[in-house]
């Protein structure tokens, strides 16, 4: 147990941060969680069609409406089985113990850690995290990034780096958290192993059972008195967003990578 430091979760909602949660209580010091609820699907949809436009942005929703799902029902054994293999459990996290508000970038979150004044931030799943809200505390914010930054920036960075054929770059990073997208100074970087089971769906499962690991580590550099700062195993830079369904088909069917 990292037991003389006062530990702090910043989340999303969802499954992926209750599971990193049960995952990693019994060896560091959570003493609060700050959940951020769920942003605007309309406020999301309108930023991105201001940076992407109609016609990327319509791919992407065509994509997201009908692909994951048809995945997660194709894939419920070997989810199954992932859940099972990272010993994953998704109950709830304990009420005396959570804080939500509306926004990670809100008054109330900044508040929230000013009261609490810990020594790590561990973050799972949040969006973008303002400048104010980092220099709020004197402590380090720390992000499991599901990809390998600063290469695949963004989202869904396992399927990216597979649908370029960049396999070596599939993977995940903790890293931590500074004025930009991803791109803090990089404390592990693992790559994941596939299955031929894999697919859109089950690849961050295995990047966060991946990242769970890393993050433990991190957790014990920084008890220990100083993280380890690593260079990035690659040197590209790219931020990237959801495929397109087209791309999606086409990929599926040049590449095989479902």
């Amino acid at each position: 147990m990292i037991a003389h430091k006062k530990v702090l979760l910043l989340i999303g909602s969802g499954q992926s941060p209750r599971f990193l949660y049960h995952a990693i209580k019994e060896e560091i010091n959570i003493t609060a969680v700050g959940m951020e609820e769920r942003p605007s699907r309309l406020q999301l949809l309108k930023g991105r069609i201001k940076r992407l436009g109609y016609g990327k942005v319509l791919g992407q929703l065509l994509f997201m409406l009908l692909v994951p799902r048809v995945l997660t029902t194709m894939s419920r054994e070997r989810i199954k089985s992932l859940h099972a293999l990272y010993g994953f459990n998704q109950d709830p996290i304990p009420e005396d113990l959570l804080h939500s508000f509306i926004s990670v970038n809100s008054k109330a979150c900044y508040n929230f850690l000013v009261e609490q004044q810990p020594d790590l931030v561990l973050i799972l799943g949040t969006r973008i995290i303002s400048e104010r809200i980092l220099q709020s505390i004197d402590a380090p914010f720390v992000n499991i990034h599901a990809g390998i930054t600063p290469a695949y920036r963004g989202v869904h960075g396992g399927y990216w780096a597979l649908a370029n054929g960049d396999i070596e770059n599939a993977g995940v990073s903790v890293h931590l958290v500074d004025r930009g997208i991803d791109t803090g100074a990089i404390l592990y970087q693992e790559k994941i192993t596939v299955e031929s089971q894999d697919n859109f769906v089950t690849y961050p499962i295995l990047q966060l059972g991946k990242g769970i690991e890393l993050l433990k580590r991190a957790s014990t550099d920084f008890s220990k008195g100083s993280f380890k700062i690593k260079d990035p195993v690659s040197k590209k830079s790219k931020l990237w967003y959801h495929p397109t369904l087209y791309f999606y088909l086409k990929t599926l069917l040049t590449r095989g990578v479902k």
